[in-house]
């Protein structure tokens, strides 16, 4: 498993509950820092599978790189 750190533009915890959501329905293990507006990711996926599930939320996302 690698883990995969992005920027998702979370502003309140509504935001950082949308990212619970669509993370969960993927099985992953994950970790969301709202103050910095960051998403750590552990899985087995690729970062662009991991990047199309973080957009259903609609907030802007970007990819940091490997953790």
């Amino acid at each position: 498993m690698s883990k995969h750190e992005f920027f998702v533009d979370m502003t309140c915890e509504g935001c950082s509950g949308a990212v619970t959501r669509v993370l969960n329905k993927l099985d992953v293990k994950f970790d969301i820092d709202l103050p910095n507006k960051k998403v750590f990711i552990e899985s087995d996926k690729s970062a662009d599978d991991l990047l199309v599930t973080l957009k259903k939320t609609g907030k802007a996302v970007t990819y940091i790189g490997p953790k």
